[in-house]
């Protein structure tokens, strides 16, 4: 965890919020506030979040300025995302969350302890930095992005990993989704619990 600049955390380095339709994975179409959290020690290529990785650039800001906005739109749905946020202790966070009725989902590649009360877990595993073992018995979703057919081979490994109840998807790395579809595609076809997860944000141009 990164040392203790975030005062337990009562603070965070926030990089945006917004209010916006969920575009990929289980929630998709859904209205919600997005909390985006600063830092990542994951590095994916193909990131398009980069932006997030360098924590020194997002400057601590305070929860209850944070919960105070995303209290006052009218979606109950929260999501939280970075970088990856559970590089920070989020239990107040979460907990002033919950306080005021929220929803909280959490999108994480699992690659730290959890800390925080979710009501749904995204896990977006990565095979550089692979996930905890409570982030595979906590998700109840498997999001693994797809660029090639070695990804398809990792979301098999994944997927053995995670409980019986939880959703799985297959999503399209946004560069290389025409050469990705169909692996996915074929995939699904063949091994049904799987789902096709597609970045329709971009294509709605929203963020």
């Amino acid at each position: 965890m990164i040392e203790d600049i975030w005062q337990g955390g009562k603070v965070l380095p926030l990089v945006e919020d917004f209010y916006t339709i969920q575009g990929e994975g289980f929630h998709t179409g859904w209205a919600a506030y997005f909390i985006r959290l600063g830092g990542c020690d994951v590095g994916c290529r193909w990131c398009d979040a980069k932006m997030t990785w360098n924590v020194k650039a997002h400057p601590p800001v305070p929860i209850s300025e944070i919960v105070a906005r995303a209290a006052s739109y009218p979606a109950r749905s929260i999501v939280i995302t970075g970088g990856e946020p559970l590089l920070y202790p989020l239990a107040p966070l979460t907990g002033e969350l919950h306080a005021r009725g929220l929803e909280i989902f959490l999108e994480t590649s699992g690659s730290h302890p959890f800390s925080g009360t979710f009501d749904w877990v995204c896990l977006s595993p990565k095979k550089q930095m692979p996930p905890l073992d409570e982030a595979f018995a906590r998700a109840d979703e498997l999001k693994v992005i797809v660029e090639g057919a070695a990804d398809i081979d990792w979301a098999m490994a994944c997927a053995e990993r995670v409980g019986k109840e939880c959703l799985l998807f297959l999503q399209p790395e946004w560069s290389r989704r025409e050469e990705a579809m169909p692996l996915i595609v074929e995939h699904i076809l063949k091994h049904p619990r799987w789902r096709a997860s597609l970045q329709t944000h971009k294509y709605m141009h929203i963020p």
